[in-house]
């Protein structure tokens, strides 16, 4: 099974002119779940790293179970007020606004390697808020990986010059 044929796309969700890109297809296919999980073991299990940074939500489906397999820590960062105890938060622009994502302060030490992991990049805008956030409080962001990279949005670029890993790739045209 392949990764790109379980994932389907939602016209004009969840505005006119988006096309969705849903993983919840995937998720119900075992093994195109599994395939993924594998892919990114495989890139990963050679890799001096020290823990996986998720991002809330999705992030958090693929890196837990990869965090598992490699035997190192799972850092989420979630969305603003989610997190008990003492966070570092950082606010960034949206095309429409801002958001804010937060982490605990005490979940990296200082020059750990650190994998990112998140379902897809758009815009790019999140993951490198992430890598700010990363950065900010000691982490060594070494690469982001993704699911789905929305290639004409240009979010690799965006969050150069660490390096993005994509096990799909999907152009705007492409239903």
């Amino acid at each position: 099974m392949e990764i790109k044929s379980c994932i389907r796309t939602v016209v004009d969700y969840p505005e006119a002119g988006v096309r969705f890109r849903d993983i919840t297809p995937l998720l119900k296919h075992p093994s195109a779940f599994r395939l993924c999980i594998d892919r990114l073991y495989q890139r990963y299990q050679n890799t001096e790293l020290d823990v996986i940074a998720t991002l809330d939500a999705r992030g958090f489906l693929f890196g837990s179970a990869l965090a598992y397999l490699l035997g190192v820590p799972l850092i989420p960062i979630r969305k603003q007020n989610k997190l008990p105890g003492e966070t570092v938060s950082l606010e960034y622009k949206l095309e429409y606004g801002t958001n804010c994502i937060e982490m605990h302060a005490d979940s990296i030490e200082k020059n750990e390697r650190v994998i990112l992991i998140d379902d897809l990049i758009a815009t790019g805008g999140t993951a490198q808020a992430a890598i700010e956030l990363l950065n900010k409080i000691g982490g060594d962001v070494v690469e982001c990986a993704v699911v789905i990279e929305l290639v004409e949005l240009g979010g690799r670029s965006k969050i150069s010059p660490v390096p993005l890993h994509s096990l799909v790739t999907f152009t705007e045209d492409e239903i």
